[in-house]
């Protein structure tokens, strides 16, 4: 139960083909504040946008069929709102389970969820991984029905996200675990190549070109591992190139690397000239070069942005 009692369920059931929609008939003959969807099978996108069209609070709140909720989730996210009338959307912390299910990767994208809380940081950690959990996600009814869901060949949580920072919209997270997060082998993120690790590439990329880059004719790459190479492939298909890659490997400078050229931290001209997209794997080495960045005099946001 919540504390907050002020809630309309809806149901949006995808063409199930269990007992989804007798069970929760079930409950909504108990209790009027229930509401059953029953849609034909349209998809994950298909059915969030039914659901928006029907929601008629001022604030909807996402979550997923086997997730659990803390009993103040509604009520804190609500609060952090109304106490916040500049903010569009608030997460949460999460926590996962069942333990023996949850795989590394996945502890270690909720550590990381989990330390970002003010709108500023999840602006900068935006293009790293999306920094608001989908099934934690309590927003305001308006831009989430003026934006809705897109099927772009990607997550249409992430894109979601970032098209509401690159409209300027401003999102934070409850400093709180108000969501337990279900870990099963079945689920969509596992199983649909719509949420796999290029096509999460492909979606940063997109933004990127349409947001920080769009008036840069080139930029600067930091980090030309996997991660820096993948996400210079997505933009060289949209049409922008390097013009020069930082690297601190001695053997690599002064290279050419597909017409960049390799330089050393030290050789970024300050103020920078083009805008430094950072594609570095790992948190550590990412708040090291930021704090290199930041004492050169580059800004987080302006002149450079971490993409991971």
């Amino acid at each position: 139960m919540q504390t907050e009692t002020r809630w309309e369920c809806l149901l949006v059931d995808d063409g199930s083909n269990d007992r989804s929609v007798e069970i929760g008939s079930h409950f909504a003959v108990k209790d009027s504040r229930i509401r059953v969807v029953p849609c034909e099978h349209s998809g994950i996108v298909g059915s969030l946008n039914t659901g928006l069209e029907l929601c008629r609070g001022p604030f909807v709140a996402r979550m997923d069929a086997d997730d659990r909720m803390h009993p103040e989730r509604l009520a804190l996210q609500r609060g952090a709102l109304e106490a916040n009338p500049g903010w569009a959307a608030v997460g949460c912390q999460v926590e996962l389970f069942p333990a023996d299910a949850v795989t590394d990767g996945r502890r270690e994208y909720a550590r990381w969820l989990n330390g970002i809380s003010r709108p500023e940081e999840v602006r900068n950690e935006a293009f790293v991984e999306c920094p608001i959990a989908h099934p934690a996600l309590f927003a305001r009814r308006k831009p989430m029905q003026d934006f809705g869901y897109r099927a772009a060949g990607w997550p249409e949580d992430y894109d979601m996200v970032l098209r509401w920072l690159g409209a300027g919209l401003r999102l934070a997270n409850v400093s709180r675990p108000l969501l337990e997060w279900r870990e099963t082998p079945g689920r969509l993120s596992r199983t649909s190549e719509v949420y796999g690790i290029d096509r999460f590439t492909a979606c940063k990329a997109s933004h990127l070109f349409e947001s920080f880059l769009r008036r840069s004719p080139g930029y600067t790459l930091w980090g030309h591992g996997s991660t820096g190479r993948a996400l210079r492939k997505e933009l060289e298909r949209l049409g922008s190139r390097p013009t020069r890659i930082v690297e601190v490997h001695p053997r690599r400078l002064g290279e050419s690397i597909h017409g960049a050229e390799v330089i050393p931290p030290e050789a970024l001209p300050v103020p920078a000239s083009e805008r430094i997209v950072v594609s570095v794997a790992g948190a550590k080495r990412r708040a090291r070069i930021r704090r290199w960045l930041s004492r050169h005099g580059h800004r987080e946001g302006v002149d450079y942005v971490c993409a991971a």
